[in-house]
């Protein structure tokens, strides 16, 4: 099923590609709808880390899984969980982060396609220094579904004019101790 999700993918990325490339090129605002996105902060845990004590690449892919579940949800579209297979994962690795250094990681739609949702990821360090960024794409496969299937029209609507969602912050550090 994933590989036929991820052929189905292409070919409408290939179509969306052509799409825009020409009449409607010269207009983004045609293009781009009021996209959702989210910030989220979390910590580099002793779990996230490899033996050098900074953070293991792997790391990203969950902080950016964790910034979906925080958008989707906050989008009311919870449901989705099981049926958006990721076809598409990409990372440029640029910074380390350490164990305890606050992380943010702030995600974006940049297309919905008929069965493709596209994200745009940048994680960034305590010092606002990009540790990573990237991109995600998954498909939409409805229960039960051998491939890819088209987004219903209520979801496509939130999907596509959202806006920003608020971020999810850390909140203090009353009471802790850090380790000398």
């Amino acid at each position: 099923m994933r590989q036929r999700a991820r052929a189905e993918a292409r070919a409408e990325d290939t179509r969306t590609d052509a799409a825009e490339s020409s009449c409607a090129a010269g207009a983004p605002e045609a293009l781009v709808p009021d996209l959702p996105s989210v910030t989220v902060e979390r910590r580099v845990e002793w779990p996230d880390t490899d033996a050098a004590g900074h953070y293991h690449h792997s790391t990203v892919v969950r902080w950016v899984e964790a910034a979906e579940a925080v958008l989707l949800r906050r989008l009311g579209l919870s449901h989705l969980f099981g049926s958006t297979p990721r076809v598409r994962f990409e990372a440029d690795y640029r910074a380390r982060l350490w164990f305890g250094e606050a992380v943010r990681t702030e995600l974006r739609v940049t297309k919905v396609g008929v069965s493709s949702l596209h994200y745009a990821f940048t994680v960034l360090g305590e010092e606002g220094t990009e540790a990573a960024s990237g991109r995600m794409v998954i498909a939409h496969s409805a229960a039960r579904a051998t491939g890819a299937t088209p987004w219903p029209a209520d979801v496509r609507e939130v999907l596509t004019k959202a806006g920003p969602q608020a971020p999810e912050l850390i909140t203090g550090t009353t009471g802790v101790t850090p380790c000398a």
